[in-house]
């Protein structure tokens, strides 16, 4: 009889730990980058907590990562300067200015006081006028 409550204290504890699991990666910050980027979705994943990780961010399936810089602003220290760029440059065909504009915006709502750069293939376009 002993066995049997045990038994099922067991099967109850696995079937705790399966939901927290599923749990997790439900909701997994970077499986839901993986997920908009594969829906050509925009979606942002940064910790903004701490300046020196990079953030990332999917618009139209391809994924662009960010570098914050620290710098003071006129009253404290904030990131100062985002340094972007694709991950893989060769998944960029397609992309428009409006598009950069867009991103940029996005950046500016959690850095408002960042100036935005933007690496070589990006940076062309955006010099051509």
């Amino acid at each position: 009889m002993f066995i049997v409550y045990l038994f099922r204290i067991f099967i109850v504890i696995a079937i705790l730990f399966l939901l927290y699991t599923v749990y997790k990666y439900v909701t997994n910050p970077a499986r839901k980058l993986e997920v908009a980027k594969n829906k050509k979705q925009f979606y942002f994943l940064d910790e903004p907590d701490h300046v020196e990780k990079n953030f990332l961010m999917t618009y139209k399936g391809i994924l662009f990562e960010g570098e914050k810089y620290i710098g003071t602003t006129e009253s404290a220290f904030d990131v100062v300067t985002v340094i972007v760029y694709a991950k893989q440059p060769h998944e960029l065909k397609g992309l428009e200015r409006d598009d950069l504009y867009f991103l940029e915006k996005e950046i500016l709502i959690y850095y408002p006081y960042a100036k935005v750069e933007w690496k070589h293939p990006i940076s062309q376009l955006l010099d051509i006028y």
